[in-house]
């Protein structure tokens, strides 16, 4: 298996462009929230005093109140993430307000920690045997934070003079419990892909907001989640190492397609599979899917592309597999969704240059293999470019920007993944336009009609009638009962 490399040494302000301004020094500490006007995550857009100090308010609230799962089952509390993809995409108060009142109503109180043992005595090694338990968050939420405060107060060896203690306190931290390539902090790595990929989602909102409280939240989400995924991903990679020559990589898209065209994984998880990817593609075909996934390889000259096509390539599953029943109301697979959602991570660990360019090679990979994994377990659902292309929006007299079209779910009454999904579609617009300008040929969401139809139809399909999402698109058992286009009751 591949080693993380060490990250490298001196950290630069982030000043690439107005999409990572780095939040104030005050945002370092891990028992704080602090969002400032300027601090809008990916978008770049300004927004207001009153805004900054509700969101600030409403993560603190959250943060002190809540557990990190809100029922017994391990569903994820989403707040976090509802609260800075509204705030980032320009909502007002009354509307972060409104999200948070409606999320905090059924979330599960804070949970005191199980270990006696205070922060500053307290080591990662006595916390582990406690790895995937998840009544132990509260004790990991602790050590996680109390390492970051304790960074905070020395100097870093990862980090310049010109670093505020926002950045340089975690950064240490995820360098030393996530990123060291080591054998202390590689079952915490395998965990952050766990969990329909919430954990690293958890990570993705506090780096790219720079809020070093969520960071300790996410490593704190990580280690209570189990670790088995890292079968596959240890297999994948073992086995890519193994196999290694001169060739490079196929498109993304076509190893999509030739994860379809194996019968053996295509046909591995089944509509009554409990967990599809335990009970159905990792148990029926699991070597043929490693086989798969082997075929991922990413050099480190060429991240930031190949972050562009992953990125790209899961807005064209979800979105085309969206339309797979042509005559149900368009539904996003809500496990699929997820892979747009988190891919906005990417881009942001790009930007960091503590880590180093092997380290973001070799989580692109993971992230590739991820998605093909998913997509084999939700049944290898037709991806047609030509269905998405002739989609007609519902209300196409609410367009505009791309942006105006997302801002339509500010109000949106969930949890927070329609306005996830709408921002992570904005992003990869504008991540993937210089590559479309470029003529590269993996591009195939083209123009701003085609993106204002895929902004649409994330829209019309949480807003269509029937439930939010469908679960496992690729089944037609998933689809039973979606209402029909043209339902008469409807």
């Amino acid at each position: 298996m591949r080693c993380l490399a060490r990250a490298v040494t001196g950290l630069k302000t982030l000043n690439r462009s107005s999409h990572f301004r780095m939040a104030s020094s005050t945002s370092g500490f891990p028992y704080k929230m602090h969002v400032t006007p300027d601090n809008t995550g990916l978008w770049g857009i300004k927004q207001t005093d009153e805004a900054a100090e509700k969101v600030s308010e409403l993560l603190q609230e959250d943060l002190e109140k809540h557990h990190v799962f809100f029922n017994q089952d391990g569903f994820h509390n989403h707040i976090p993430h509802h609260l800075l993809a509204l705030y980032g995409t320009g909502a007002s108060p009354s509307s972060l307000v409104k999200a948070y009142t409606t999320n905090a109503s059924y979330q599960r109180p804070a949970l005191a920690p199980r270990t006696a043992a205070p922060p500053a005595t307290a080591t990662f090694a006595s916390l582990t045997p406690h790895l995937g338990n998840e009544a132990y968050y509260p004790d990991f939420l602790r050590f996680f934070q109390s390492e970051i405060a304790a960074a905070a107060s020395k100097p870093s060896s990862t980090t310049t003079s010109r670093s505020t203690s926002s950045s340089s306190s975690y950064q240490a931290v995820l360098h030393k419990y996530l990123l060291a390539g080591d054998a202390a902090a590689e079952p915490l790595l395998v965990r952050l892909f766990a969990g329909f990929l919430h954990p690293l989602i958890q990570l993705m909102y506090g780096m790219e907001w720079a809020q070093a409280a969520v960071v300790a939240e996410a490593l704190a989400q990580a280690a209570v989640h189990s670790g088995d995924i890292g079968g596959f991903l240890n297999g994948a990679e073992d086995k890519a190492a193994v196999a290694k020559g001169g060739r490079g990589m196929a498109g993304i898209m076509r190893l999509v397609e030739e994860v379809k065209a194996d019968g053996t994984v295509a046909g591995a998880a089944r509509p009554g599979d409990g967990n599809k990817i335990r009970d159905g593609v990792m148990k029926r075909a699991s070597g043929e899917m490693i086989a798969l996934a082997a075929g991922v390889g990413v050099g480190v000259e060429e991240v930031e592309e190949r972050t562009a096509e992953m990125f790209e390539t899961c807005v064209l599953m979800a979105a085309a597999a969206a339309l797979v029943q042509p005559t149900k109301q368009p539904k996003f697979d809500f496990f699929l969704m997820h892979h747009v959602t988190s891919a906005p991570f990417f881009v942001t660990l790009n930007a960091q240059d503590w880590v180093s360019p092997e380290t973001k090679a070799r989580l692109l990979e993971w992230k590739i293999r991820m998605d093909l994994l998913q997509y084999a377990a939700r049944g290898v659902p037709e991806l047609s470019l030509e269905k998405l292309a002739a989609y007609q929006p519902r209300r196409p007299e609410l367009g505009g920007s791309l942006e105006a079209i997302v801002a339509r779910l500010h109000d949106f009454p969930d949890d927070g993944h329609a306005i996830k999904l709408g921002r992570a579609a904005v992003i990869c617009r504008n991540v993937c336009k210089k590559y479309e300008d470029q003529g590269r040929d993996w591009v195939k969401i083209k123009g701003d009609d085609m993106w204002a139809k895929v902004c649409h139809l994330i829209v019309d399909s949480v807003e269509a009638p029937g439930a939010r999402w469908v679960r496992s698109c690729g089944f037609e058992e998933a689809w039973e009962d979606i209402p029909d286009i043209e339902d008469p009751r409807l």
